[in-house]
């Protein structure tokens, strides 16, 4: 197939939706597919695109993250692309600016078209006092996924809550991790002692934008309870945005390292005790998936891929969306139990061993190809106008 793959965010980004798109993108290439990237302009990128595989548009930052891009391009603009580059399909992977333009013009050349619902963009106006347009964010969302032909979910409890909102032509597609990168023995005393970790005490982790969205504030109150019974508990947080400055200052206990990549993140992931995530905004979040190929026992709410991933009380424990005091309480007692985290972390990774990239890209492919096939059969099958 040639694929027009249209993405508001992409490496050097650091995000799970970049770096899934890249990875998807890579996927697709190597299996002989043409792609042409539709991507915003970054900062350092050259003038002309690395190659002729990508065409950058105009890019701005978005408000509260400047560390984030957002594009845009005329439907005009971009429907002259399209006829250039032929493609046989549109991918719309954000719905931003951008994704709407590549939508308009894909729909006026009659291109197949296919989407990501990758982000609650309606959930995170609560936490910037826009919650009054909520539902205006989210009528939105939904006009645009079903002028789409297939729009992917990453779990089977999204697609069904979306389904039940009026959204159409679901596919679910999930997410994988890389358990190579990701694992145990990545684990590092030399980190551990640079994190002051003391032997018998758990070390908490998050991974995840330090913002309002992600619900941060209340892992920290986990871990301050937490201390209370266990003084010599430790708490990293990896992961940058706009709360890291004001929560250094009111948790100086907390390590608050940055963002991290690569080996680098899988060996902070490795060294910890126990994964804290109490996000209620995910669509799915990657981080879950690659705390758990670390050996990583999850405390999160039970939803999006922990609800999907997480086998409560064997992996993790899981606590109903929105009980705050559950998530304190299910910190505490597992940070006071060494021996249940150990054997909680082997079933962590016996857990993200069964999910495998190669397959869940292998299913988004053929998804791919069946809304191209389908396109072409109700073209095949319309009447001819004389």
């Amino acid at each position: 197939m040639r694929i027009a793959y249209v993405t508001e965010t992409f490496p050097p980004e650091v995000n799970g939706v970049a770096l899934t798109v890249a990875r998807t993108v890579r996927h697709l290439r190597e299996r002989g597919h043409v792609v042409d990237l539709i991507r915003p302009r970054q900062p350092g990128d050259p003038v002309e695109p690395p190659s002729r595989a990508e065409w950058l548009t105009h890019g701005w930052p978005i408000p509260m993250y400047p560390d984030l891009r957002f594009g845009y391009a005329s439907a005009g603009a971009l429907r002259t692309h399209y006829r250039e580059s032929r493609p046989d399909l549109v991918h719309i992977a954000t719905p931003g600016p951008l994704g709407f333009e590549a939508l308009r013009a894909a729909r006026a050349l009659n291109l197949p078209t296919s989407s990501d619902f990758r982000t609650n963009f309606h959930l995170y106006t609560r936490h910037y006092r826009l919650g009054a347009v909520a539902s205006v964010v989210f009528a939105g969302l939904r006009w645009f996924h079903n002028r789409t032909e297939r729009t992917f979910v990453p779990t089977k409890a999204g697609a069904r809550e979306l389904e039940a909102e009026g959204f159409r032509h679901l596919a679910v597609v999930g997410r994988g991790v890389d358990t190579l990168r990701f694992g145990p023995a990545r684990r590092s005393a030399e980190l551990r002692r640079e994190w002051q970790a003391v032997e018998g005490a758990p070390v908490l982790l998050y991974v995840g934008r330090v913002a309002a969205e992600k619900n941060i504030e209340l892992a920290l109150r986990a871990f301050d309870a937490l201390r209370l019974k266990q003084p010599s508990a430790r708490m990293v947080v990896v992961g940058d945005g706009p709360l890291r400055e004001s929560l250094q200052l009111t948790h100086p206990d907390v390590r608050f390292v940055g963002a991290k990549q690569g080996d680098d993140l899988a060996t902070c992931y490795a060294s910890a005790d126990l994964f804290v995530f109490p996000s209620l905004t995910e669509t799915f979040g990657n981080v879950t998936l690659e705390a758990l190929a670390s050996g990583l026992p999850v405390v999160a709410f039970n939803t999006a891929a922990a609800g999907e991933h997480v086998e409560n009380g064997r992996s993790g424990l899981l606590v109903a969306p929105a009980d705050e005091a559950g998530f304190v309480d299910a910190v505490g007692t597992l940070g006071q139990q060494p021996d249940r985290l150990k054997a909680m972390g082997q079933s962590a990774v016996a857990a993200a061993r069964r999910v495998r990239w190669d397959d869940v890209l292998g299913r988004f492919e053929a998804e791919l190809q069946d809304t191209v096939d389908g396109h072409q059969a109700q073209l095949s099958a319309a009447p001819v106008v004389a």
